[in-house]
């Protein structure tokens, strides 16, 4: 899903990134240099690749690449076996702890940019905390799953309703106030990514216009490491924007609600609501649930869009949810911070190992509209061989009907990642 065209400004862009990648890997030593070394009290390095001035500025660079393979059979036909990069993501980052922090990040494999933003701490400016400011791009804060960053993810891919309702990376400012017993987290957004169908010009080129207000209320009754407990509630309101075509004439705003089998590298939807036109106004809501027990744990969410019409249209209505457990079997916990899940680090000389089990299930059928329905088991299996690679293997058995149609395939994938 490409967020903006790559052309001659991201060219440049992404030039400009490899230079400031490149600087910041000449600041490593042969070995890292600690911060009272005799030799320098200005600057200290660390690998992969992060340098720490000596007022606390840091100044890094991290990489993340990700190999999957997607295997189906019992499919009837429809799908096509694939293996091929994921992400081949660069990131580079400025951050002094209180004061600010910077990110940029494009994905070489997609061709897209990730998130690219500024945020400001109110403590360095003001006499008091209340909270951070953050203007760039970035993802809209609705839903648990949406705001866990895509190396952290305990599945290869997102849940059905997550993929299916969730609104693409959007720029805007945005507010979070974060204290150890809940988040505060709200914001406008005024341009953004197409999402697949959405918005698209008579050319087929992809519109970035539309407005989005959401937020996000987080509650962390159990806030220690190894021992959460964390309830979320989010809501969002987009409206979207009509278009011009070639011609001059106005076209309505189009939304199509659809996802894939659990599987990103076909572009084949077994549930699909096609075209929505005049797409007014999209409401969505996120229920999240999370309980992490030292190796045991617990997550879970609901979501649901409403797509508002004009012209006396019925409203569509589009909804999901997720539920899977997991057991750490070598002792570990699964990492949260900030409101979202972090990944997992390993404590064993030979890595941690992971058993998951998800359900999930979407509905997009709302007459008139049959998008059909679709549920998901999913068993998963994952090696974390240390802090910097992740092998994961997730068997899929996926069971959808729509119109009168069922297809249902079973799906083996597997995923190689090294991060950075």
């Amino acid at each position: 899903m490409r967020a903006f065209s790559f052309d001659a400004g991201t060219h440049l862009a992404v030039r400009a990134l490899t230079a400031l990648a490149a600087l910041a890997l000449a600041c490593l030593p042969a070995t890292s240099i600690a911060a009272d070394s005799p030799t320098t009290d200005a600057l200290s390095c660390q690998l992969p690749a992060a340098c720490t001035f000596g007022d606390g500025t840091t100044f890094g660079m991290n990489l993340s690449y990700q190999y999957d393979s997607d295997n189906f059979s019992h499919d009837d036909g429809v799908f096509t076996d694939s293996n091929t990069f994921r992400r081949k993501q660069i990131g580079i980052y400025a951050r002094k702890n209180g004061v600010f922090d910077f990110t940029m990040t494009y994905d070489f494999e997609s061709h897209a940019w990730q998130d690219v933003y500024t945020r400001i701490q109110s403590a360095a400016l003001l006499k008091h905390d209340i909270g951070a400011f953050r203007l760039g791009f970035s993802k809209i804060p609705v839903g648990l799953e949406n705001l866990t960053s895509s190396t952290a993810t305990s599945f290869i891919e997102a849940a059905l309703p997550t993929e299916a309702i969730q609104e693409t990376r959007r720029i805007g400012i945005d507010w979070a106030l974060q204290r150890p017993h809940f988040i505060v987290d709200a914001g406008y957004y005024f341009k953004g990514g197409p999402k697949p169908g959405y918005g698209y010009y008579f050319n087929g080129t992809p519109s970035t216009k539309g407005k989005t207000a959401a937020g996000r209320l987080v509650w962390i009754p159990l806030n220690e490491p190894g021992n959460i407990l964390h309830f979320a509630a989010s809501a969002a309101k987009e409206t979207p924007a009509a278009n011009v075509d070639i011609f001059g004439f106005l076209k309505p705003a189009i939304e199509v609600i659809r996802t894939r089998p659990e599987a990103d590298l076909t572009a084949v939807r077994l549930v699909n609501s096609g075209n929505i036109l005049y797409a007014d106004r999209i409401d969505r809501v996120g229920l999240e649930q999370l309980w992490i027990s030292g190796p045991w744990s617990v997550q879970s969410e609901y979501l649901d869009a409403r797509i508002q019409r004009p012209f006396g249209l019925s409203t569509y209505r589009a909804s999901g949810y997720y539920i899977f457990g997991s057991w750490v079997l070598t002792g570990e916990s699964r990492g949260y911070a900030n409101g979202v899940v972090s990944d997992l680090r390993p404590q064993q000389t030979f890595g941690a190992v992971e058993l998951l089990l998800r359900y999930s299930s979407v509905d997009l059928n709302d007459q008139p509209i049959l998008g059909g329905k679709e549920h998901d088991w999913t068993l998963g299996l994952n090696w974390y061989i240390n802090k910097y690679f992740k092998i994961q293997t997730n068997f899929i058995h996926a069971d959808s009907e729509r119109q009168g149609k069922s297809v249902d395939p079973n799906i083996v994938e597997t995923r190689l990642q090294l991060t950075l």
